[in-house]
């Protein structure tokens, strides 16, 4: 039987509702035969320096490394809103990664982003776009969301075209609809589609 193939998913979560979406998107992949998930985060960072945090988190998805990039075939990459960006954490961690982009590591890699917002206009799109634009200096190829799925057609909530998306609501305590779990599901297995495809 052929070896797994690994797909990065990697996110930042503050209040758990992209950490939720990371997992659908995980249950997705793994729903491509031949695919693997591997689920990362990053940790915290503070205003004037880097936050004291353990090596390996009490709960959830341990740390990033560099290596992770490396050895994965395709990536999905979530964050919170933060005035229509990603937050701070994330980008912290993109920016530590100039020597993979010398190296062409990433280049040819499928790319996929998510993101979840406390308001219903909160910037979704923006974020998901903005969150591209260092997969694209990285050279990797990114892959949204068809309209060939129906519920992008007909979501009161969260989906876009551009990637998976959640509205959570003032208290960001709003589960995940039906139809925003269907997305982010199959925005996993459209990305280990295409990561199999082109890691041949």
């Amino acid at each position: 039987m052929p070896q797994s193939k690994d797909i990065l998913v990697l996110y930042y979560s503050c209040n758990g509702s992209v950490r939720n979406l990371a997992h659908l998107i995980a249950r997705g992949i793994e729903q491509v035969s031949g695919a693997h998930a591997r689920l990362r985060t990053v940790p915290k960072v503070a205003a004037v320096c880097t936050a004291i945090e353990p090596d390996i988190p009490d709960t959830g998805a341990p740390y990033v490394e560099h290596a992770d990039l490396g050895e994965c075939i395709g990536m999905a990459m979530g964050s919170p809103t933060r005035f229509g960006n990603m937050a701070a954490p994330l980008k912290y961690f993109l920016d530590s990664t100039a020597g993979l982009w010398l190296d062409g590591t990433l280049s040819g890699k499928p790319a996929a982003v998510f993101t979840s917002t406390n308001s219903l206009h909160g910037g979704q799109e923006s974020t998901l776009l903005t969150m591209m634009l260092p997969l694209l200096h990285h050279g990797m190829l990114m892959v949204g969301l068809p309209y060939g799925e129906a519920d992008l057609s007909t979501t009161r909530e969260g989906g876009t075209p551009y990637g998976a998306s959640h509205y959570a609501g003032p208290g960001g305590d709003t589960a995940i609809s039906e139809a925003e779990k269907r997305l982010a599901i199959a925005l996993g297995r459209r990305l280990a589609e295409v990561a199999l495809k082109l890691s041949r």
